[in-house]
């Protein structure tokens, strides 16, 4: 079950969205501005937002690219009453995957979601090889040979993230800020453990060519030998 987030100052209007929404089978989150939108994107798994521009706090467009600087994978759908080719030009500049003008059919607004998340699927990348091993975002999942084995999310994410980008250097910072978020509380040795954990289960692959190195004073790096 996919999970959506409907931003938009006025309630009407999101339940709307949210009713036909949940009618499809989908997971829906609600949020009545643009900064209750980020902590919602940072607490829990977004797949898809459907956003509106003429919001009090941040408005549409600044929450598409804040959206998209921390979610590049994640589709946006902006919603506006406003029907000028420049909105929707500056939206698809921002990042925003697809555009809808009120009043909408509500029938057409989750057929376009359908849409958005069916080439999400298909263009994003959902899995990620680093050598041989194999990382299933659709699932969570480590693939080794002919072992599958799932990750907490946490854990999962984090390895992704290194192995998205093999010998390059993330900070602590970074990563805290990428996995747990901007608003996160606790220690950076979090980060610790969780590599810590990762690299055990990557100890137990046989012949597993990918290791995570530690770059004293830096940060961590993926790398992918023999």
């Amino acid at each position: 079950m996919a999970n959506l987030l409907v931003v938009d100052d006025d309630p009407d209007i999101r339940e709307l969205i949210a009713f036909y929404l949940k009618d499809e089978g989908f997971q829906v989150f609600e949020a009545g501005n643009g900064r209750a939108a980020v902590q919602q994107t940072r607490k829990r798994k977004i797949d898809l937002a459907v956003i509106d521009i003429m919001m009090p706090e941040m408005d549409g467009w600044a929450l598409c690219r804040l959206m998209k600087e921390e979610h590049p994978d994640m589709p946006i759908l902006m919603v506006s009453a406003k029907n000028e080719t420049p909105h929707k030009i500056k939206g698809l500049q921002l990042g925003a995957d697809d555009y809808v003008v009120k009043p909408f059919d509500p029938l057409e607004l989750v057929a376009r979601v359908r849409t958005l998340l069916r080439r999400y699927r298909i263009q994003a990348s959902m899995i990620i090889e680093a050598g041989d091993l194999l990382l299933d975002k659709n699932r969570y999942e480590l693939v080794w040979k002919d072992k599958r084995e799932p990750l907490p999310l946490k854990e999962f994410d984090l390895l992704f993230k290194l192995a998205g980008s093999p010998g390059k250097i993330f900070t602590r910072y970074q990563l805290i800020e990428q996995i747990w978020g901007l608003e996160y509380e606790g220690d950076e040795r979090t980060v610790d453990v969780h590599i810590k954990r990762l690299r055990e289960r990557l100890a137990e692959l046989d012949d597993c060519p990918v290791s995570i190195v530690t770059k004293r004073g830096l940060g961590y790096k993926l790398e992918i030998g023999g």
